[in-house]
């Protein structure tokens, strides 16, 4: 939706034609207020350690993806704000995806992932998304379960702020809670001074609101006692009754938003008052009433936003330009603007691991769609939360609200929206500090891509004014090299670099006239210019606590079904494995061999080994910062995580493995300092012998060298290894073979039967989602969601037999 200056002129309402306070402050937040949220989309709302976590991360602005920020940070956190696992994710046209791989050792409890862009950190961290991830472990000693303590709090909000003698009032009331929401409450309104009398009663409309209307009489006092379905019940004070101000009252329909202006005892009425609307920070509806009138209505049609649906924030001024009534109302509650996927073709079957398809259209207007496919499991559960609820209610909202998606689902209550409106404010900006001229301070401004800082060294010293010429090697490519002249400060500047393989940088000096090059004692640093940021705030409160296991613990079946899928896996990799391994047996001993035997001790030798000879074999590792980056990809079944001090760690078959240095344990960190030319072998040990799943790294003894030749060495000391993007892992279609009975899984248990999150149409072929069935499913929940050039919404989200 794009942002529309509209004029709206009736027959007590006149544009405003001059430059006032207000006029400034408008202009202060078109200029200065642009910000961004994150939508984050998980393939799965829980998980079983070990598990993979597929997701999907969409960043808006406004209502349109944004195109301010190419960089996205997505961070892991425990529940004790420790930082488990993030990823530099790329984003193209606002949109990008990624995987995080959770240990089988994690502890059960809830996991939070938090998600920002770097001018994301201009603006308060509250609007930083934190998504509620349980993770269960069998093994655990304590388990989660849905906490039953409902300690809530009640507040009342009269529409447009203002409590007016013999002035109808709508009022919200909204529950609030740290822990689980009571499932539904009723409320009544009293005269303090009569409390036996009920004024109104009201039942919630859902778990977070209800609503009432009353009309105060001047003097009195008024309260509302509300009691939940477990007894238990709060009174709360409404405001004292005014005797003067200004009553609002909003009713949103398909046509528009009609709003009606009533004064009471005003010195000059509604003359020179202004009505100001603005979606998204920007101005999108401005009025000036210039008649003496005490009431005043209109209509602003939908056309303030493109017909598109969003929050309008109305705000009424008076004639010294200060804000005396504001109210938040949603455009279009009814009439929900969304596309549906067209499907032209689809093969569906329930019997178990059949293969399946569903054809989309290539004659739309989208092009790229996000795909979800999931087993249905019949119970019909609503969604807690979804990309709409996102994108038009809590992505800008800090307040905790149950359930956000049900405001958008197909049975949606409109009037619980419009409460909900009430009782939420707008947060941010602040009108007051706007009209004050406060500007927000940008110290992040929206950067392409990644940048990097070099800093070239020769001799201890820093090359200022220099020419330099810098060799990029990225991943397996052909490297290529630039020139360079460092600035006054002795540094070199990388801007705007997108890549997802790690970048070797060396440094070579450029030759002078008549002088031999030297690039001898040469170093080189490389600093990364765009970085996450420490997390500051608190995590979010759920309705999850932890309690003593039971011996025969329970678990939640699609967890049991999660692990069950996790083993599977496991079979099939080692399958995988051994016939990498078999591979090996045939070949002759060598002296690989000898250096096995010479350096490694009995308790370190198994049948199931890989060895990297460093005396015997040049491994060219000389452009590897450490030898646990080297070894990535390098040994079937082994893989690497990073730490929380961001060195990878060793994991074999998805367990993390020990780290022994010379057969002493140690961590990482350690090995990552050791230089690689120190290192005379590493050995791989799976899964047998008697120290198990382990990494073993020896260093160089006696007369031994490296065969690393030494003009790689000495390259080695003016190279920096660079990381950029984290690259997606790419998501398993699962063919399982019932004819070979070595491959076959007893189980097929998989819930996420498909997951694309760049699904493409090319050259009018339409794009087809296919996946294998799992041993069960019946029916699937597809989710597709897709934007098209103008940043039109589909969002299709149904169940297919």
């Amino acid at each position: 939706m794009k942002n529309i200056f509209f004029l709206l002129l009736i027959s007590t309402v006149q544009p405003v034609l001059s430059q006032t306070k207000l006029e400034k402050a408008i202009t202060n937040l078109e200029n200065n207020y642009e910000q961004e949220k994150v939508y984050l989309l998980t393939d799965k709302s829980q998980y079983a350690a070990g598990d993979q976590i597929w997701f999907k991360s969409f960043v808006f602005d406004g209502y349109n993806r944004s195109d301010l920020s190419t960089t996205l940070f997505v961070e892991l956190y425990d529940s004790d704000k420790k930082l488990i696992d993030w990823k530099t994710i790329l984003l193209t046209n606002g949109e990008g995806s990624g995987d995080f791989k959770l240990k089988e050792n994690l502890p059960e409890q809830v996991y939070f992932v938090r998600a920002y862009t770097p001018y994301m950190n201009n603006f308060s961290e509250d609007f930083q998304i934190v998504k509620t991830i349980p993770v269960y472990n069998p093994n655990a000693t304590e388990t989660l379960e849905i906490s039953k303590n409902s300690d809530w709090s009640a507040k009342a909000f009269p529409e447009g702020g203002n409590f007016i003698d013999g002035m109808p009032t709508k009022f919200a009331v909204r529950l609030s809670t740290s822990n689980s929401f009571p499932e539904n409450w009723s409320g009544k309104v009293i005269d303090a001074q009569n409390p036996k009398i009920s004024i109104a009663t009201f039942k919630s409309f859902d778990k977070n609101v209800g609503a009432f209307k009353i009309t105060p009489v001047l003097g009195k006092k008024y309260q509302v006692i509300i009691q939940d379905n477990m007894g238990k019940n709060q009174t709360i004070d409404l405001p004292p009754v005014a005797d003067s101000g200004i009553n609002l009252e909003v009713y949103s329909s398909k046509e528009g938003v009609k709003y009606t202006l009533k004064g009471v005892n005003l010195k000059q009425q509604f003359q020179n008052y202004k009505i100001v609307g603005t979606i998204n920070n920007h101005l999108a509806y401005k009025a000036n009433i210039s008649k003496l009138t005490n009431e005043v209505s209109s209509l602003i049609p939908t056309k303030i936003s493109n017909g598109n649906n969003g929050i309008l924030q109305l705000a009424i001024f008076d004639d010294q330009d200060n804000l005396v009534a504001k109210r938040l109302c949603f455009i279009k509650p009814n009439n929900l603007r969304i596309e549906k996927a067209t499907m032209i073709d689809q093969s569906l079957k329930q019997t178990p691991r059949s293969f399946n398809s569903i054809d989309l259209s290539p004659e739309t207007h989208f092009k790229n769609y996000t795909v979800l496919v999931s087993e249905d499991d019949g119970t019909n559960s609503p969604e807690e939360e979804n990309l709409l609820s996102g994108l038009w209610l809590t992505g800008d909202f800090t307040s905790k609200i149950d359930a956000p998606a049900q405001y958008f689902s197909k049975n949606a209550n409109s009037e619980a929206l419009d409460a909900l409106m009430i009782s939420e404010t707008w947060k941010r900006f602040d009108w007051n500090s706007v009209l004050n001229g406060s500007v927000p301070t940008i110290k992040n401004n929206a950067q392409k891509f990644l940048s990097y800082k070099v800093k070239p060294v020769k001799d201890n010293g820093l090359m200022k004014d220099t020419n330099v010429n810098l060799m990029l090697k990225l991943g397996q490519n052909e490297p290529t090299i630039s020139q360079f002249r460092t600035d006054q400060n002795g540094y070199i500047y990388l801007n705007s670099l997108s890549f997802d393989e790690p970048l070797n940088v060396s440094l070579f000096i450029n030759s002078e006239k008549n002088k031999e090059v030297n690039n001898d004692n040469l170093f080189v640093t490389v600093e990364p210019l765009v970085n996450p940021t420490e997390f500051k705030g608190n995590l979010p409160a759920t309705k999850y606590k932890l309690v003593k296991a039971a011996e025969n613990k329970k678990l939640p079946q699609s967890i049991s079904r999660a692990i069950n899928t996790q083993k599977n896996i496991k079979k099939t990799h080692e399958q995988i494995e051994q016939i990498e391994e078999v591979k090996l047996v045939g070949k002759k001993a060598d002296p690989k061999e000898e250096l096995d035997k010479q350096l490694s001790t009995g308790m370190f030798s198994s049948l199931n080994t890989t060895i990297f000879d460093f005396v015997n074999e040049d491994q060219h590792a000389a452009g590897s910062s450490n030898i646990l980056d080297w070894l990535q990809g390098r040994a079937a079944g082994l893989t690497f995580q990073r730490d929380n001090s961001g060195v990878n760690a060793p994991y074999i078959r998805g367990q993390q493995a020990k780290l022994y240095l010379d057969e002493v344990q140690t961590d990482p960190s350690m090995i990552s300092s050791l230089p690689i030319s120190s290192i005379a072998m590493v050995k791989i040990i799976k899964g047998s012998g008697l120290i198990g799943d382990a990494v073993a790294i020896y260093t160089m003894r006696g007369n031994m060298k490296s065969k690393n030749n030494e003009k790689k060495q000495t390259e080695n000391k003016n190279s920096s290894l660079v990381k950029g993007y984290d690259k997606p892992s790419e998501f398993p279609i699962e063919m399982l073979d019932n004819d070979d009975p070595s491959k076959k899984i007893d189980n097929d248990t998989r819930e996420t039967l498909y997951w694309n999150p760049n699904l493409f149409d090319s050259d009018y072929v339409p794009p087809r989602i296919k996946f294998f069935n799992n041993d069960t499913a019946k029916q699937y929940k597809v989710l597709i969601i897709s934007f098209d050039e103008d940043d039109n919404l589909l969002y299709d989200q149904q169940v297919l037999k």
